[in-house]
This record gives structure tokens, C-alpha cells and sequence, in this order.
């Protein structure tokens, strides 16, 4: 059997790709301004299968409150469209041809709170995630200073660096979700 090894690199990898998933959790979110990856989420069933809305239309953004999205295949405008009302983004397609534009409408004030809850449930869950990375890199680490693969000292160096990675990427998740909360409560 291969002898494990500890690697602080892979520990901080792991916790941004936590932090990447919540960028791109928030990414979705609505916050009254038109983004192409509000429409993320959606799927289409396209050609008999389900698919994501960027593998059949290409999403622009021409003003800051309009969505456009340009359907390559003329056959697939009514399937998009249809996805996009059973969505629950509350838009309202609006189609001239193979191109569907889509007004993002004004938030309400309750819209908007709800908004940020979950954008905090969502960086819960990533803090939840790196805190879960630093358990398995402080497990590696004990197990290989059981082991004698490593000396206390170095274990207790390593245990540092993994800590500091930790209250980094912690930081990290909550400046992005206090960016996501002011863009979300600006009006």
C-alpha cells in the first residue's frame, strides 16, 4: 500500500473549489440586474433529452434589465420558451423570432430578503464544505504523525497552514456574500 501523503496545495484546491461552487451558486440568483447566468438552472428538453440553456441558445445581455436569448435551431424557440415560463424566475418570454428577449422585472422589498437568505443559506454551505476539508487534511495529518510518516513538529506546522487556508477561504466566502447582499439590496 502507497503511503499517504500531506500536500497543504491540495487542502487550499479543495477549499476554493467550495468557493468556486458558491460563485456560481450566487451567479444565479436574481438580483433585478439581467445576467446571462441567471438562466443557469434552466433545462430544455431539446432533441429528446434535457439540456442546459447554453447548449441551444446563446444568452446576451443588450441592456441592464433585458435578457436575449438567440436559439440556433428555429424548431427549438417554442421548447425554450416553454422552459423558460416553468422556470421559477418569475420572466416573461417575448419572442420575434428565433430570438426570445426576456425584461427583468423590479424586485420588492420582500423579493429581495428573501434573496439574501438564500444567498447566506448558500454560504453556510460553503463554509460548511471548507470546514469539511480542513477536518480531512487535520485527520491525514494525525493519522500520519500516529503512523511515524511525520514528527510532531511538522505535524503541528502543517496543522497551521491548514488553518490559516481555512480562516482564508472562510474569509473569502463571507466577502463574497456581502458583495452578493449589497448587489441584491441595491435598488
Amino acid at each position: 500500500m502507497a503511503v499517504a501523503t500531506f500536500d497543504v496545495n491540495e487542502i487550499k484546491r479543495r477549499m476554493q473549489g467550495a468557493i468556486a461552487a458558491l460563485k456560481n451558486d450566487l451567479g444565479s440568483l436574481r438580483t433585478g440586474r439581467a445576467t446571462p447566468s441567471l438562466l443557469d438552472p434552466i433545462q430544455v428538453d431539446a432533441y429528446g433529452a434535457t439540456m442546459q440553456m447554453a447548449q441551444v441558445a446563446t444568452i446576451s445581455v443588450p441592456e441592464p434589465r433585458l435578457l436575449s436569448v438567440s436559439v440556433w435551431d428555429r424548431s427549438m424557440v417554442g421548447a425554450v420558451e416553454k422552459a423558460i415560463r416553468e422556470s421559477d424566475l418569475g420572466l416573461n418570454p417575448q419572442t420575434e423570432g428565433q430570438t426570445i428577449r426576456l425584461r427583468i422585472p423590479e424586485m420588492n422589498e420582500q423579493r429581495r430578503k428573501e434573496m439574501v437568505k438564500v444567498a447566506h443559506k448558500y454560504a453556510e454551505e460553503a463554509r460548511i464544505a471548507v470546514r469539511h476539508v480542513r477536518r480531512d487534511g487535520m485527520d491525514l495529518l494525525k493519522k500520519l504523525e500516529k503512523d511515524g510518516d511525520l514528527s510532531e513538529d511538522d505535524s503541528k506546522r502543517q496543522a497551521e497552514q491548514v488553518q490559516k487556508a481555512t480562516d482564508q477561504a472562510v474569509s473569502d466566502v463571507d466577502q463574497t456574500v456581502a458583495a452578493k447582499e449589497k448587489e441584491i439590496l441595491q435598488v
